[in-house]
């Protein structure tokens, strides 16, 4: 059963993936709202549930919220990094990116891998849910579900977004579509400690919201500082909210 509810969340990421390629001539406007949509995802749904997780505290502050800036300087640190590896080969697209403006394929490669791993946790979540059954497994299906869209749209936009072939964002979208399949198959065969559950959330969602803060944002009102774009922003970000509140 866990299984074919995680088929609707394959066929609900595919969804998004198509929904953000095929609204290319409003391209800001996607922007806005995978900026929106991300920024829900952080902070409503990926931070809350790390902190009940992890539980722990180093020096006074929650382990998951030191994993959440950890996630947030290292995402920075990586970018730069391959920035400044592109330009030091003399592409010219790189040295924009080393000045702060341009975009490094393998940025978003990266970012997509971690939303498909964030995907396969998902699926975990799934299993675990159906293990512990009743009014749980309902809630859990309905909301990896509801914001597998969301998901989808993220990783083809994220990946499309930092210069990469239709066919790369096309593959990533897959493997983003096929990894709540695969998370909630494990479960079958074993279960991942909450605490390291609670760690991973934490850290990913810190790499996610430099994401969205950092450069998808900055990029939607780039040349179009619209408030469309902005409400976009917003209507991402109260989807979450809904999903999250439906959900509990």
């Amino acid at each position: 059963m866990a299984v074919f509810v995680a088929l609707g969340a394959f066929l609900m990421t595919l969804a998004g993936g198509w929904t953000a390629q095929r609204v290319t001539d409003r391209r800001h406007l996607v922007l806005g709202l995978a900026g929106g949509l991300m920024l829900g995802v952080v902070g409503l749904d990926l931070l809350p549930e790390a902190l009940e997780a992890a539980g722990t505290e180093v020096f006074g502050v929650p382990a998951a919220l030191l994993l959440f800036v950890a996630g947030f300087l290292l995402a920075h640190l990586v970018e730069r990094l391959l920035a400044a590896r592109q330009a030091a080969h003399g592409a010219e697209e790189a040295g924009d990116a080393a000045s702060g403006g341009g975009r490094v394929p393998e940025v978003g490669l990266t970012a997509a891998a971690a939303m498909v791993g964030h995907s396969a946790m998902d699926g975990v979540a799934i299993g675990a849910a159906f293990q512990v059954g009743g009014g749980m497994a309902t809630a859990v299906a309905l909301a990896v579900i509801a914001h597998d869209f969301a998901d989808g749209f993220n990783t083809y936009t994220i990946t499309s977004l930092y210069g990469n072939a239709r066919r790369r964002a096309l593959a990533m979208l897959f493997a983003d579509a096929a990894a709540p399949v695969v998370g909630a198959a494990s479960t079958l065969l074993f279960t991942i400690p909450e605490h390291l559950l609670g760690a991973y959330l934490g850290f990913f969602g810190g790499a996610l919201l430099y994401l969205a803060a950092a450069e998808i944002l900055p990029e939607a009102h780039h040349e179009h500082p619209a408030r469309s774009t902005l409400l976009c922003t917003v209507a991402g970000a109260a989807f979450i909210w809904l999903v999250v509140g439906i959900a509990d």
